[in-house]
């Protein structure tokens, strides 16, 4: 669709409308870029705090993912002042500033719309150098992808909806959710954005699979994943063999069609957990070969508690990725 929008061209635009980023990023001077996203979303759990920590540290993954910093945040709100109390309202505007308070940022405002469905999230200004960008199109074949956080959110969610869910999937899924990218972030800048990190996006709603399909098609390579090597959360893949799925992987299969390939004995649930959706996920990172090493060292000094290196990517045909 957004093919289909008139073109706005500038040279102060670093990453806009022509690439799937995950933010936009406009060039102020030699020095600053300023990196801006927007995301909302409706409840995935019930607790309103936890809900309103996981959707601002979703929206605030989006300036990571661009190896930047945050700066400001907005509230986007739409709730029934009517018909559900405004204590899950306050509830939820605290579990979001208490993240943006975390990342550093500021809180300024935001808006409020009358709806009957619940939906929060936030917009994020960031900043970055304009030479130090990280985005989708850039990695190289022989780069290694690097994941940070566990997958199955989208599954254990949807558990945790049926009642299937145990209290320790639930846990630990939450947390993670809630966990903000930023340490991730600071060890690619670190190890060196562009120059030694070539390309980077967030793992959410299109999945693993989707993704890291959009960030080898733009840049023109491909890629093979190590399915052994993959984390997952606990219980995702036993829930995903008793049947759990999300209609969101179910679309995320269709869409991606034969650009994706699996080995013949490659269990079906764990292809499952592939093109699931993720709420607030890792960060994935091509990095270059010799630098691999270095960067996991420094997500594990900063304390990302998973740093797996879960495949490479190819010189085969573009845009497409083979499951090992």
């Amino acid at each position: 669709m957004l093919r289909r929008l008139p073109k706005q061209v500038s040279e102060q635009v670093l990453v806009g409308l022509e690439t799937p980023d995950d933010a936009g990023v406009l060039r102020l001077d030699d020095e600053r870029a300023l990196i801006q996203t927007l995301d909302f979303f409706t409840p995935i759990v019930d607790d309103a705090y936890e809900y309103g920590q996981i959707a601002a540290a979703n929206s605030l993954s989006d300036v990571y993912a661009m190896g930047g910093i945050p700066l400001t945040a907005m509230n986007i709100v739409c709730f029934p002042m009517e018909s559900l109390p405004q204590e899950w309202l306050v509830d939820i505007l605290r579990g979001g500033a208490a993240k943006v308070a975390e990342s550093g940022a500021i809180l300024l405002g935001g808006h409020t719309v009358n709806d009957e469905t619940i939906k929060y999230g936030l917009s994020v200004t960031g900043i970055a150098h304009p030479a130090r960008i990280l985005a989708t199109k850039g990695a190289r074949p022989g780069d290694v992808l690097v994941l940070t956080k566990p997958l199955g959110t989208g599954i254990i969610t949807t558990a945790i909806k049926a009642g299937t869910a145990s209290e320790e999937e639930a846990r630990e899924a939450i947390a993670s959710m809630k966990r903000l990218n930023s340490a991730a972030a600071e060890a690619a800048c670190t190890v060196g954005a562009v120059s030694h990190v070539h390309a980077a996006t967030d793992i959410t709603g299109f999945g693993l699979l989707g993704h890291l399909g959009e960030m080898v098609e733009y840049s023109g390579v491909a890629a093979e994943l190590t399915s052994a090597s993959i984390p997952f959360l606990r219980g995702a893949l036993e829930h995903a063999r008793e049947g759990v799925n999300t209609g969101g992987g179910v679309k995320n299969a269709q869409h991606l069609g034969a650009r994706i390939s699996f080995r013949d004995e490659l269990p079906p649930e764990v292809r499952v957990c592939l093109y699931d959706p993720q709420t607030s996920g890792g960060l994935l990172f091509a990095v270059g070969a010799d630098s691999a090493d270095r960067l996991v060292a420094e997500l594990e000094r900063r304390g990302v508690e998973v740093r797996a290196s879960v495949g490479v990517c190819t010189a085969g045909p573009p845009g497409t990725v083979r499951v090992l």
